[in-house]
């Protein structure tokens, strides 16, 4: 067993990408680059720089249960720390957001979303939305078609090694 996942992961890693993959990887990248930058186009325009309203959206879209601490906010927005901070001290100095700490470490700090911030927050989500139910479907078609690519031939080619090894599937 461990032999044929060791062939298998070599042929993962040696097989060679199709022009097709290269066309999906690129058409992937577009699009996500064109909703991206649409969204900061968008965020500006309801006066926010992309990386606040990102902080915003993190914030109101944390799960269940996650504590809306600076290192939450860091971590998923993939900054450093006192990015973070200098991210919330702006937002604060605009009345969108407030710190406090918390009541059981009184280290950590904890940010909660204020209606002003949350009001503008909804503006710029609506139309990130709207946008993606307008043209999700080829963001989602790019996906598809690079999973699709490589899902097919890899298939095709473990089937093929699966039957000259006398491998079953």
């Amino acid at each position: 067993m461990e032999i044929y996942i060791a062939l298998r992961y070599s042929y993962l890693v040696a097989k060679e990408i199709t022009t097709a993959e290269y066309q999906a990887l690129a058409e992937l990248r577009y699009r996500l680059r064109k909703f991206v930058g649409e969204g900061d186009a968008v965020a500006r325009a309801g006066g926010l720089e992309p990386q606040q309203y990102l902080l915003l959206l993190a914030l109101r879209g944390l799960p269940e249960g996650v504590e809306a601490t600076i290192r939450t906010l860091a971590d998923r927005l993939a900054l450093k720390h006192h990015s973070a901070v200098e991210l919330v001290d702006r937002l604060e100095a605009h009345a969108y957001v407030r710190r406090s700490r918390s009541r059981d470490d009184r280290r950590r700090v904890l940010v909660a979303l204020l209606p002003r911030g949350e009001k503008l927050l909804e503006q710029v989500a609506r139309d990130r939305i709207g946008e993606l139910r307008a043209s999700g479907a080829a963001l989602v078609n790019a996906i598809s078609a690079l999973l699709e690519n490589g899902r097919s031939s890899r298939h095709g080619k473990q089937a093929v090694n699966s039957s000259k090894r006398g491998w079953g599937k």
